[in-house]
């Protein structure tokens, strides 16, 4: 199935549109062709998914032809209050598309329906705002897009920084179709980048794809990360079922420091440096120019001993850790129109060695090799003008790549169930109602209210509804 361009959507507009539920691998062709399609919204996911015990459906937008045209994977979920439905990055539809948004959104409040669902959320795929590197926008943001959804009916979370618990609202991206091969992206890099890159290469640093039996070593490393970074890891069992569902299309990739070629490298260094020191010295007993030959000598003698430390180090790491050590790892998402860089980890005793930065380069180079031409590097805080932010080295590291920011649109709820909605979301509001003419001990207590047709409904903090008398 192929891309579905800008002047054709125009042509198809006055087009009938019908909703059906689409296979698998219908709605695998349309992800693949679709402009917002991402792994999140592919048949693979619908498999991980219900490896959770969700529910799951593919609700197709079909033209005259029974064509799919849009559409979405909805994953449904048991919340506190009732079924709630889920559209990771999706729908895969063109948000300012007034037709097809209009016909999709009333199939997805169909499809909700029939399994009593309270609402529907969305994380909409498609770029609100492109930024440069430094968070500066470069074109006009498409508010149209916003209003649109807001017109159907589906109530926008708002425009926010920091990092989302379940989807990222700020992402840092490269484009990569104008590099032929691996030099030519290592130079587009920043100079520092670049330099990481070579001294990871230079330390015996080597990445590859790990096994299945050798997912606790990816486990124990993010491990190490969440600790530092205070975020909650993902389980093993968890990273056994993106394995399981996904297969090929998620690599799991670890990078490894060799430090049996480290010491070797060092030793070698060593004796250069040595003789270095030797040959200067003789020089040192009759040439015309001693003062530049001292110089030299006392950078060869600093080459000495730093070459002695670093083989010193070398042999306590190797009797600590072993001569081959995992240090970064990478969960690594492969889609038709993109590579996604989605979970990662390092044990920041190696932090020196930068195998987080050869692993980036090295699934870029493979970006290339299977004329892949994008590569998402996921989230960011979206925050660039303070240097305190928690999210500044993540910020920073990327930005060594010199990519570019696409901001997304965000979160958008559907009520599906009005009144069980209203319960639900007011059940999140830290403020209580303030209710007058209620008795003493209802005033007190820690209640919140929703009007519905008329009728005051009002929660408890237990989490029961009551209703109270019509208004």
């Amino acid at each position: 199935m192929r891309e579905v361009n800008a002047s054709e959507e125009q042509e198809q507009e006055s087009s009938e549109w019908n909703v059906r539920e689409l296979s698998g691998s219908e709605f695998d062709e349309l992800s693949a062709a679709s402009r917002y399609g991402g792994f999140q919204q592919t048949s693979e996911m619908a498999a991980l998914a219900q490896s959770d015990g969700m529910q799951t459906q593919y609700v197709g937008l079909v033209d005259s032809h029974d064509a799919p045209v849009a559409g979405a994977l909805v994953a449904f979920s048991q919340g506190r209050f009732g079924v709630e439905g889920s559209l990771w990055l999706g729908p895969l539809c063109n948000g300012n598309n007034r037709e097809q948004m209009t016909a999709l959104t009333e199939g997805l409040r169909e499809a909700a329906e029939q399994v009593h669902a309270i609402s529907l959320t969305c994380w909409p795929n498609q770029v609100y705002c492109v930024r440069d590197s430094q968070g500066k926008a470069m074109a006009e943001p498409n508010d149209e897009m916003v209003r649109e959804y807001e017109r159907l009916g589906w109530k926008h979370a708002g425009f926010t920084r920091g990092y989302d618990a379940l989807m990222n609202r700020w992402n840092y991206v490269k484009d990569l179709r104008e590099f032929s091969n691996a030099g030519e992206l290592l130079a587009s890099y920043a100079k520092n980048t670049r330099r990481n890159v070579k001294i990871a290469r230079n330390s015996g640093v080597e990445v590859r794809r790990l096994n299945r039996s050798e997912l606790n070593v990816f486990h124990d490393i993010c491990e190490l990360s969440s600790e530092r970074q205070h975020f909650a890891n993902r389980s093993l069992d968890y990273f056994e079922r993106v394995y399981d569902a996904f297969g090929d299309k998620a690599e799991f990739m670890v990078a490894e420091v060799h430090l049996d070629r480290y010491l070797q490298s060092w030793e070698e260094k060593l004796a250069k440096f040595s003789k270095d020191v030797e040959r200067l010295e003789r020089s040192l007993e009759h040439t015309k120019y001693p003062d530049d030959v001292r110089k030299k000598l006392d950078t060869a003698q600093k080459n000495v001993e730093s070459a002695r430390r670093r083989i010193e180090d070398a042999n306590e790491r190797i009797a600590r850790d072993g001569e081959v050590v995992p240090v970064a790892v990478g969960l690594f998402m492969w889609h038709e129109r993109e590579l996604v860089y989605f979970s990662s980890g390092s044990d920041d005793r190696y932090a020196k060695f930068y195998a987080p930065t050869a692993l980036q380069h090295e699934m870029m180079s493979r970006c290339l090799e299977r004329g892949v031409t994008r590569y998402n590097f996921y989230g960011i805080s979206g925050v660039f003008d303070d240097p305190e932010d928690d999210g500044r080295g993540v910020l920073e590291f990327k930005q060594g790549f010199n990519g570019y920011v696409e901001e997304l649109p965000g979160e958008f709820t559907l009520p599906v169930s009005k009144l069980r909605y209203g319960v639900s979301d007011l059940a999140h509001k830290p403020a209580p109602l303030a209710l007058g003419g209620f008795s003493h001990a209802w005033r007190d207590a820690d209640l919140r209210g929703v009007r519905l047709s008329g009728t005051l409904y009002v929660l408890c903090a237990d989490g029961v509804c009551f209703r109270a008398l019509p208004l």
